[in-house]
């Protein structure tokens, strides 16, 4: 009997420490309790959604286009899966009280940890483009990264300017809103 407690205590002894051996979740902001499917055909759907946009733009000269929750999260996810080391995973992104709000997940040596970065999105009155600006980022206790937050922002950028690509020529932005899960952007054709 005591020969099978023993060995019992060692496998379970072994399980925890094989287990440990990947990494060790060490917190961070929660993620939401709802949490958005990335999809590649949502990704798909928002480029020929942009493009539809700016074709119905060119001939009234308006552009209204709307972003959801899922687009986003889909887009931003589609993005990093391209990179061969991506600064953050499992992208979450939430449209909430005039805010963007980036869920993920950072892995630094065994350690991996729940991340958020809460933006805003305005419009810069100069060139007419997309401008977001890190109001917080709690990437719970693994300290940030040096330049992480460059790092997403040129993420972020991208995926805002790049999306819009050359059908955006011509194109100013004069408004975003951003409420209950959609991001409402306004513009005119030059």
């Amino acid at each position: 009997m005591k020969k099978n407690l023993l060995k019992l205590h060692l496998f379970i002894t072994m399980l925890l420490l094989s287990s440990m051996a990947c990494s060790i979740f060490v917190g961070g902001p929660d993620y939401p309790t709802q949490t958005i499917p990335a999809s590649p055909n949502e990704a798909q759907t928002l480029q020929e959604q942009i493009e539809r946009a700016f074709l119905a733009g060119a001939e009234t000269g308006l552009i209204t286009l709307q972003i959801t929750e899922n687009q986003l999260t889909s887009f931003m996810a589609d993005r990093l899966a391209q990179q061969a080391n991506p600064p953050f995973t499992d992208p979450q992104i939430m449209l909430r009280n005039g805010q963007m709000q980036m869920y993920g997940k950072i892995t630094r040596g065994w350690f991996t940890a729940n991340m958020l970065i809460t933006m805003n999105v305005t419009v810069d009155e100069v060139t007419g483009q997309p401008r977001i600006q890190i109001a917080s980022a709690d990437f719970g206790p693994i300290p940030a990264p040096e330049g992480i937050t460059s790092a997403i922002s040129a993420i972020i950028d991208e995926a805002f300017t790049g999306s819009f690509g050359p059908v955006a020529v011509g194109f100013r932005l004069e408004t975003i809103t951003i409420a209950d899960g959609i991001m409402t952007l306004t513009g005119r054709v030059k």
